[in-house]
Formats: C-alpha cells, structure tokens, sequence
C-alpha cells in the first residue's frame, strides 16, 4: 500500500493541527486555573497521548513528523528524501497555525478570559524579559534546554523507529512518553517548545494583538535550537547504526 504525496503533505497537516490542539488547548484553558505543577502535568500527559493517537492515526501515511526538527532530523538521517523537507514544514506550519487558531477561537468565547489568553501569546514560549511572563530563565538556559531536549526526542524517534528495531509496533508509545518527560521538565522553564511549529503557531497569531506581539520576537530561538537538536540527533544515529559483519 503507497499513498501520494499531497496525501502524506496532508496527513503531516492534520497531524500538526491535532498536536496542537492538544498541547496549545490544555496549556492555554488551564491558565490562572490550577496550580503551577497541576497545570505542567495535564499539558505533559497532553502532548504526550495525542502524539500517540496521531502517530498510529496517520504515521503509516506521513512518518509521523509534526515537527519540523523531526523532519531535519530524519532527512540529516539519511531516512527522509530533501525534496520533501520544505514541504512537510510548511504543511506543519500551516496546520499547526489552524491548530492554535480554533483555540483561540474558543477561547474568545469567554471575554472575561480572553485577555489572560492574549497576555500570554496563547501560552506561548519564553525567555526572561521584563515583560513576558516567563519563569525567569534567560535565553542561554533556554537555549540549552531547547537544544537537549529536542535532541532526546528525535534521538528517540530515530533509534525506535529503525527497520531492524524488535519493537516497532511500540514506537509511538516511546515517543509520546519520551515527550511527555520533556514537557514535565521544561514546562516550569520556558514553557516547553521541542518543536518549532509548536511555538511559531501561537507566536504568529499573537503577533495580532499588542499584549502578545513580544512572542514572535523571541519565535527565533525556539526554531534554532531544536533544530540544532534535532541535528545532533541525526548524527548520532549515523554514528550508531550496526556494521555488517565482515568475518561471516
């Protein structure tokens, strides 16, 4: 079974809206309305069961990326084709702008909280300024973090993926809790990005709003450096894979 390649452009789209609407939906209608490690919790598990769904949903079309450090990280890999690395991040983009803005849609629907929403950039991430409600970490931390976490993801997602991995059929469930442990622990820092298009979507459309417009002007570092991590991982895997046995 093969599907085109506007069905795999397509499927990269939806996939990208839906984690989205995950991650963007519990971390943008849990503000101001749990506490601090509750609200990190319910974003983590989140993220981390839609990319389980979405990967068994749609990753026998696409691979699965939703994420354009993922599709770096693979195409770096030797594992996914050039020709289809800008239009699998514009597909992501595009679907996870959609994403964020049924969110936001939803959100509007509340004027009393709306406001907390557009102060926030849609629960955008940050990095330590005067002004954006970050939890003080400056951008050489964020970058670190941004940098090895999106590293861990994509390593994984490279390593349990592979054609002659034994647990294959797995591969989703590692994935989704390999990102649930990054959410847990980079939440409380920077809000937790891992994936560029995470964090261009609310960014972009915050930048319609003066009370949200610093997020698009931080959006730099959070398309750096987990492609820088996503990189790295490549190289690990080339440097890993098994050599063929020559004395047989």
């Amino acid at each position: 079974m093969s599907w085109t390649t506007p069905q795999r452009y397509l499927a990269e789209f939806i996939g990208t809206m839906g984690l989205l609407l995950s991650v963007g939906g519990a971390a943008v209608f849990t503000l101001g309305s749990a506490e601090p490690f509750v609200r990190t919790v319910l974003i983590s598990l989140s993220v981390g069961f839609g990319l389980i769904g979405l990967i068994y949903a749609l990753g026998d079309i696409s691979g699965g990326h939703y994420n354009p450090a993922v599709t770096v990280g693979a195409w770096l890999a030797g594992r996914f084709p050039a020709r289809d690395v800008i239009p699998y991040i514009l597909a992501q983009v595009a679907g996870g702008v959609l994403g964020m803005g049924i969110i936001a849609a939803i959100a509007y629907g509340n004027p009393s909280f709306f406001p907390a929403a557009q102060a926030s950039a849609l629960a955008s991430q940050c990095y330590s300024t005067p002004t954006v409600p970050c939890a003080g970490f400056g951008a050489a931390a964020v970058f670190v973090l941004e940098v090895a976490f999106t590293f861990f993801l994509v390593f994984t997602i490279l390593f349990s993926t592979r054609s002659e991995g034994v647990a294959k059929n797995l591969a989703p469930v590692a994935i989704g809790l390999v990102l649930v442990m990054t959410n847990l622990v980079a939440i409380p820092v920077d809000g937790a990005s891992i994936n560029p298009a995470r964090s261009f979507a609310p960014a972009v459309l915050s930048s319609l709003w003066a009370t949200g417009n610093w997020a698009i002007g931080q959006d730099w570092m959070f398309w750096v450096a987990p492609l820088l991590g996503g990189m790295l991982a490549a190289l690990l895997d080339r440097a890993l894979r098994p050599k063929k046995d020559l004395s047989t």
